[in-house]
């Protein structure tokens, strides 16, 4: 399909959100027999590439599965590359993005981050806030169940009455408030399973699985998805 008619999908089916669980790095390493780093290193240009398509198609949210609160148990090894990898990467390419009229946030409990780290995702925040093209929320230290008890105790925390609490209320204490749900959510790497991502926000996604690894992800897999979106029928329970 030419990119015109990928963007007539993305208007016609009203796509606004896309949520990835970007899994696969390690898998991706290992199969080529190259250390895990690798993997992560090339996961970041899956996504700057993955983040430039959605602008090409007028994708204005993407969510992306980058750190969840599980992933503290890896080795430590690991943890400590993956944080250096996130702040090498904001320092480095905030000045892209930025250009690139990206607005990053973050979802998930920040303050287990370093300080060092606390500063460099708080200077993104504030560099991009103004930014009008694709929304970029990355999840770090993230897990739906977290995010959920943490929006029912400041719930409770504001003396709120059984009776007033709604759906609507709830989805405002979440670290998606203001965002619309995904339209979609994509796995890569094959597994079929949801790894407490989003569980809230995605009650009426659409789920695409894809067996490659999220490194090689890129503007033709996006664009499978938004097809294979397009053939879709959304009934929300109807």
């Amino acid at each position: 399909m030419t990119n015109n008619e990928i963007n007539k999908i993305v208007t016609d089916t009203n796509l606004k959100h896309i949520a990835i669980i970007m899994d696969g790095n390690r898998r991706w390493a290992k199969e080529k027999n190259l250390p895990s780093a690798v993997g992560h290193k090339k996961g970041v240009e899956a996504l700057k590439t993955t983040l430039r398509a959605c602008n090409d198609y007028g994708i204005k949210y993407l969510t992306v599965y980058a750190f969840s609160t599980e992933n503290w148990n890896r080795k430590k090894e690991e943890v400590d590359f993956l944080m250096e990898l996130v702040a090498v990467t904001l320092t480095n390419e905030l000045a892209e993005m930025h250009k690139e009229n990206v607005q990053i946030h973050f979802i998930g409990d920040l303050t287990r981050f370093s300080d060092k780290l606390q500063k460099i995702l708080k200077n993104a925040v504030e560099t991009t806030k103004n930014n009008t093209g694709v929304n970029l929320q990355i999840a770090l230290n993230y897990g739906a169940r977290d995010e959920i008890t943490n929006a029912v105790k400041n719930i409770v925390s504001k003396n709120v009455s059984a009776e007033d609490i709604t759906e609507d209320l709830i989805s405002q204490y979440l670290y998606t408030a203001g965002i619309p749900d995904p339209d979609i959510l994509v796995r890569t790497g094959g597994e079929q399973r949801i790894s407490n991502y989003l569980l809230w926000q995605i009650a009426y996604s659409e789920i695409v699985i894809l067996k490659e690894f999220w490194p090689d992800f890129n503007k033709e897999f996006l664009e499978k998805v938004i097809i294979e979106f397009g053939k879709r029928q959304r009934r929300y329970g109807k």
